[in-house]
């Protein structure tokens, strides 16, 4: 419950997609509606088109249309009637509306216009661009949101980038603060298996070096990128023997999987998806995660959950979200398209297992600023200055 010094909120998460897939904005409404509710918050998701029925004070408005944006495949709503928004914003109470940014101006935009001035309205900006017509989109949606943008008391950015984007485009300051993340669920039991330990004798030959690859296999993510790096690794050889794992599904599989027979890797698979539930056990039993993104990344969940589940070490694409994500880390940033650097960098850590064990407890420590208690800390100061200064404008 809130603290009695507390007044207990209601929020409103406001997104213009649905709620029925585990991508990065949807995983930040639900781990945070999630961490709200359990501080004794009352909180309601407002989403187009939505099948699932398991979130409580759940209110879907409007329509989907599928649409490709920013090198994701999502979903972006028909207009939302007038009479469903003031119906919802007549029985429910909201203190504040938090709508996820970019927004549509025909569902998050008409809750903002139709919200009572009593209402803080709060935002979160996700992207940033993968393409110059994302960014030329972004600036024109921005122009014609100019005004509505004013009912906004305070904007947070996931990342450094994001920040830099919104004021480009929307022309409004944002407060960094990255995606709340589950840290403790991806944190490795004590008592689980510890990291190969260098013997006087030489590396043990029982246990080849685990190479961990997950997300969506699209050329985004890279895995074109680090299996062109393992190819090159092959060739050049290493003192351990290692396997590397592509987890994950997506249009590239069977190219994938065509380079892979190709090339004779008999110490490469392809598993396909990875259930929410298990992607904890395989990160925490890799010894290399490489999570190798070309760009378009506003922040990085993926890259969070490694740090905190890895017992070896997490390798990412240099990129501009993945920055904020990997601050303190920069060394295990690469550039995916460089092949010869990404297979010697691999090769590296392939053979120093000593080096693997140390970085372990430095990138917990990264990982443990994007905690999900932290980031609500932050989010709930945030809804209680932009409420604040809607009561003093009344």
């Amino acid at each position: 419950m809130p603290s009695p010094h507390r007044e207990r909120l209601v929020v409103g998460l406001v997104i213009d997609d649905n709620l029925d897939r585990p991508d990065g904005v949807q995983q930040y409404v639900l781990t945070l509606g999630a961490e709200l509710t359990r501080r004794g918050h009352e909180v309601h998701y407002i989403a187009s088109t939505t099948v699932r029925t398991d979130l409580p004070n759940l209110h879907v408005i409007g329509r989907n249309v599928g649409v490709t944006f920013n090198g994701n495949r999502l979903n972006t709503p028909l207009p939302a009637s007038r009479a469903q928004v003031r119906d919802l914003l007549a029985r429910v109470p909201f203190d504040v509306l938090h709508v996820q940014m970019p927004y549509s101006p025909v569902l998050a935009g008409a809750l903002v216009s139709a919200a009572p001035a009593r209402t803080a309205v709060v935002g979160t900006f996700h992207i940033y661009p993968h393409s110059w017509w994302v960014t030329a989109g972004t600036r024109v949606l921005g122009l014609v949101e100019r005004r509505r943008l004013r009912r906004f008391g305070t904007v947070f950015a996931t990342s450094e980038a994001a920040s830099a984007f919104a004021r480009a485009t929307f022309g409004v300051p944002t407060t960094v603060l990255g995606n709340p993340v589950d840290v403790a669920r991806f944190r490795p039991s004590p008592d689980g298996p510890s990291p190969d330990e260098p013997s006087p004798d030489g590396p043990s030959p029982d246990r080849p070096v685990r190479i961990v690859f997950l997300g969506r296999l699209v050329p985004r993510k890279g895995p074109r990128e680090l299996l062109a790096a393992a190819v090159a690794m092959t060739r050049a050889g290493t003192q351990r023997p290692w396997t590397l794992t592509l987890a994950g599904r997506g249009p590239l599989h069977d190219e994938l999987a065509a380079t892979v027979a190709r090339e004779g890797l008999t110490n490469v698979d392809l598993p396909g998806f990875v259930a929410e539930e298990d992607k904890a056990a395989l990160l925490a039993d890799a010894d290399v995660v490489a999570l190798p993104s070309t760009g378009g990344e506003s922040f990085g969940i993926s890259v969070v959950e490694a740090l905190a589940a890895a017992r070896g070490v997490v390798l990412a694409g240099d990129n501009p979200g993945y920055r904020t994500t990997m601050a303190g880390l920069e060394r295990q940033l690469l550039d995916p398209a460089d092949t010869a650097t990404f297979a010697r960098t691999l090769g590296r850590w392939v053979d120093d297992p000593q080096g693997r064990a140390e970085i372990a407890q430095r990138q917990r420590s990264a990982a443990a600023r994007f905690d999900t208690p932290r980031i609500a800390d932050e989010v709930e100061r945030g809804y209680r200055a932009a409420l604040a200064a809607a009561r003093a404008a009344l």
